[in-house]
């Protein structure tokens, strides 16, 4: 059986907020790389729907600007944060910067992309009020750049 990275991390001892690069794939000379943007405490909190969901269009419209080579941010099943795909590799403090840029414009928000019936399978459900609270709170706290270690 394969082994899913992702569920061999310790999820009793990281401490959110965070971004970690959860690993790196090289294939045929090209480079991925997998982000673990974690937003809140696994075990402990979770993104309502709609809040995770107007995330994940924010997340995805604003953080190419500022990271390059983004392929996919999509929420994860936890509902405690995101995975980020990329193309070549970036370190843990230019993440966390663009993370934070993400976040800043977040909070500046007044529209949410791509919320028609056309752009989107599930479009009545969003809460822009929600991810915003959440951006503030993770801004608040400080994204730290180690999983196991909070920054103070």
């Amino acid at each position: 059986m394969a082994k899913v990275e992702s569920f061999e991390l310790d999820h009793n001892i990281v401490k959110a907020p965070y971004v970690r690069v959860a690993g790196v794939e090289h294939h045929n000379g090209a480079t991925v790389q997998k982000i673990d943007l974690r937003f809140l405490q696994p075990n402990q909190d979770t993104f309502p729907t709609g809040a995770v969901h107007t995330l994940e269009h924010l997340l995805a419209t604003y953080m190419r600007d500022h990271l390059p080579g983004i392929i996919d941010i999509s929420p994860m099943g936890c509902r405690t944060g995101f995975y980020c795909i990329k193309w070549e590799e970036s370190t843990a403090e230019e993440i966390a910067q663009a993370l934070e840029k993400t976040l800043q414009q977040v909070l500046e928000t007044e529209v949410i992309p791509a919320v028609t019936a056309k752009e989107c399978g599930n479009y009545r459900d969003h809460s822009l009020f929600s991810a915003k609270e959440y951006a503030r709170e993770v801004l608040e706290k400080g994204i730290s750049r180690d999983a196991f270690e909070r920054i103070v």
